[in-house]
This record gives structure tokens, C-alpha cells and sequence, in this order.
């Protein structure tokens, strides 16, 4: 072997040997409550990645989408037409506020999304539910951020992972979270005036 190579081998062992160090020390499992946002592209798509690893796992899950409502998702047909028996698809919601124009009906449906939410996250069959898009539920108020966390973190099965996605998620539910991701924008071609595709944003 040259320099080089045993110069690597030797580093390696040492982080192979301080890692398995670290390893030991991490026993606990827990359901985890997580939060995606920012205003990146990859918030849902990362949470339904992680509803596809459920899938593979075995694991129950369940997805409640609020605010995109009507809206075709690659996602949610795959899930609906494929994999209903592994995972729960609830609609909530009737499209972007900009679309519906209503707020009556917006926080109606939240409200209605987040029974359901509550019912499956309570469901001991389901181990894993994504609340996709609920920060901006939250952010409008359309519901009450203090309920939201007061049943996440006193109601929530043990065990159960709850993720919740959307741009602006609110302090209070960043200090309740185990794991905080926030997607940052560097660059996005609708600014050149390219569509959302399917495949690629939906």
C-alpha cells in the first residue's frame, strides 16, 4: 500500500472507532414529532419519501393534506390507487386560499382535517401520519397553534412520528419538535416563468 492509502485507512479507523463510540450512547426510541419548511422546494415531497419508507418498512401510515385539496398530486394518486391498504389518504381542504377565496370555508375545512388528524394519530394501528401542508393552516390561523402543540406533545401515541410541512412554521412549533428541517430557495425556474410540472412539483 502507498502513503496515501494507509494515511486514509488510518483516518478511517478512527472515525469508524469514534462513531461506533457515539452509536452506543443512542438507545432511546421514540415517536418523533418533525417539522419541514422554509421557503425551498422539497417539504412535502420529503415527507412523502418518508410515507414511502413506512410503506416499505411495513409501518401504518397516513397522510392528511390540507390547504392543496382538489389539487392532482402524483403522490396522493399513487398512494390512493396503490397502496390504500398500507396508507390512509384524507383530503382536507378545497385548494390554495388564493383559490377558494373564502375564509369561512378555509378554516372549516382545517378544522375538519385536523378531527381527522387527531383520530389517526390516536389510531393504535398507525404509527407514522403526515400533515402535509398544515404550517400554512397554521400561519393563517385557521387553527389554533397552542391546541395543535398541546396535543402533540400531551395526546400523541408513545411511539407515533408525526411530520408537518409548509412554509412558515410558527416558534412555538419549533420548540415543540424533536427534528427541525427548513428548505432554503437558492433557485427556482418558475422565476423564469417556467410552469409547475408534473413529476417534478406535483
Amino acid at each position: 500500500m502507498d502513503e496515501t492509502t494507509l494515511r486514509h485507512n488510518e483516518k478511517m479507523k478512527k472515525i469508524k472507532a469514534a462513531r461506533d463510540r457515539l452509536m452506543k450512547s443512542k438507545t432511546e426510541k421514540r415517536g418523533l414529532i418533525i417539522v419541514h419548511t422554509g421557503n425551498g422546494k422539497g417539504k412535502s415531497s420529503s415527507g412523502f419519501g418518508m410515507i414511502l419508507r413506512c410503506i416499505g418498512h411495513g409501518i401504518p401510515c397516513a397522510v392528511v393534506q390540507f390547504i392543496k385539496g382538489t389539487w392532482e398530486t402524483g403522490e396522493r394518486r399513487v398512494l390512493k390507487e396503490k397502496f390504500a391498504n398500507e396508507c390512509r389518504f384524507v383530503i382536507s381542504g378545497e385548494g390554495f386560499t388564493w383559490e377558494t377565496q373564502d375564509r369561512e370555508r378555509d378554516v372549516a375545512a382545517a378544522q375538519a382535517g385536523w378531527e381527522q388528524a387527531k383520530a389517526l394519530i390516536l389510531d393504535p394501528e398507525i404509527r407514522f401520519v403526515l400533515l402535509d401542508e398544515i404550517n400554512i393552516a397554521l400561519r393563517y390561523d385557521y387553527l389554533d397553534i397552542d391546541e395543535v402543540v398541546d396535543f402533540l406533545q400531551t395526546r400523541k401515541p408513545e411511539m407515533t412520528h408525526v411530520v408537518l410541512t409548509g412554509r412558515n412554521a410558527k416558534p412555538e412549533l419549533f420548540e415543540a419538535a424533536d427534528l427541525v428541517s427548513e428548505m432554503k430557495l437558492v433557485k427556482h425556474p418558475f422565476k423564469d416563468g417556467v410552469v409547475a410540472q408534473e413529476g417534478v412539483e406535483f
